[in-house]
């Protein structure tokens, strides 16, 4: 029986364990290689971005790895390979509840006006890196700062980040979980090295639907998961095929269908649908991001334009309905006409 033990985030689903309390990390070996030999060799950045869609496992790995340092605060004493963490120990327990006095965890934060997650990382979560960093590292060792996702930083608390980044205190090492690294500022991308990573294989994905209990291991959807066990579980556990069937039908077909783009607005914007709602947003940019990608693999580089001023102007539109809580079904609406409109044109 699952028992959560780290906090509740903006993402959060039920079942689901956090990247903090999952104690089994499958795939990206060459990454964790990689890392756990630039460790032991007492070569590893003080800044790293992990980079890559979303739900394949980066925060995960962030918190192994984390896990890993503090383990072995020696990093000639450390071995070539990612330790596993031990979910009955007190390290393991203690990260993933949030309270390591050497690991900070920042993401969006909890409006405690409204009881809502705010749509960004915000600055005052940033300024806890400066007070954290002034504390004595835990052991001598590593202190370890997770920003999850760097995406969402508003340009305040990315402004505040870079500060931090310019000249960070030995043995201090940040972790930037990143999905669309064209999002954050240039000069935060080149104090970083960027580790690229790609989206599970089927088989690697079906271990961990099968693992969390969560999800179909149907070949069918695991295919249409782009590698992505989120986007697995969305999509069998919450309606999210026949969302994505719908929006795709809605966004390609020749005329803009009124009533049937009424309907998926209704199902999406209702009062117990925040996560469908998520899924409708999420497959909205997914499906411009994609297009534009093929667009300019296939050398149309004015199409492919096109769509990533989409993408852009759907992102902005987003942030903006969060921020405002702004009408979710007229929301849901003026984003399928967007869509429309983008790929009939």
């Amino acid at each position: 029986m699952f028992e959560r033990m780290a906090p509740e985030q903006h993402d959060t689903l039920e079942g689901v364990p956090e990247p903090a309390e999952t104690p089994v990390l499958v795939g990206h070996e060459e990454a964790a290689n990689m890392l756990a030999t630039a460790y032991r060799a007492g070569k590893l950045p003080h800044a790293l971005m992990f980079v890559g869609p979303t739900g394949i496992g980066k925060a995960t790995f962030a918190f192994h790895l984390a896990h890993h340092l503090l383990k072995y605060p020696r990093h000639e004493e450390a071995p070539a390979r990612l330790a596993v963490p031990d979910p009955a120990s007190p390290l393991f327990r203690q990260v993933a509840q949030g309270a390591h006095p050497s690991v900070l965890h920042l993401t969006r934060p909890l409006n405690e006006r409204t009881k809502a997650f705010k749509s960004v990382v915000t600055v005052d979560e940033i300024r806890k890196v400066g007070r954290f960093l002034s504390l004595t590292a835990h052991d001598g060792g590593y202190r370890v700062v997770i920003v999850d996702p760097a995406d969402d930083m508003n340009s305040n608390a990315a402004n505040a980040l870079l500060k931090n980044l310019e000249e960070p205190p030995p043995r201090t090492l940040f972790v930037l979980i990143v999905h669309a690294p064209g999002s954050l500022l240039p000069t935060i991308r080149s104090r970083c090295q960027v580790i690229r990573f790609l989206p599970l294989e089927l088989s690697e994905l079906g271990r961990v639907v099968q693992h969390i209990g969560q999800g179909s291991a149907d070949h069918d959807l695991l295919v249409r998961a782009g590698g992505s066990v989120r986007n697995a579980i969305l999509l069998s556990q919450y309606g999210g095929l026949e969302i994505a069937a719908t929006l795709e039908n809605l966004v390609h077909a020749p005329h803009y269908e009124i009533s049937a783009a009424h309907r998926l607005a209704d199902v999406v914007a209702g009062r117990d649908g925040a996560v469908s709602f998520d899924i409708f947003n999420r497959h909205a940019q997914d499906l411009l991001s994609q297009s534009a990608s093929q667009a300019a693999r296939d050398g149309n580089l004015a199409r492919a334009r096109l769509l990533a001023d989409a993408w852009w102007q759907v992102h902005d539109t987003i942030i903006e309905m969060e921020t405002y809580n702004l009408d979710k079904k007229q929301h849901a609406l003026s984003m399928i006409d967007r869509l429309n409109s983008a790929f009939q044109t």
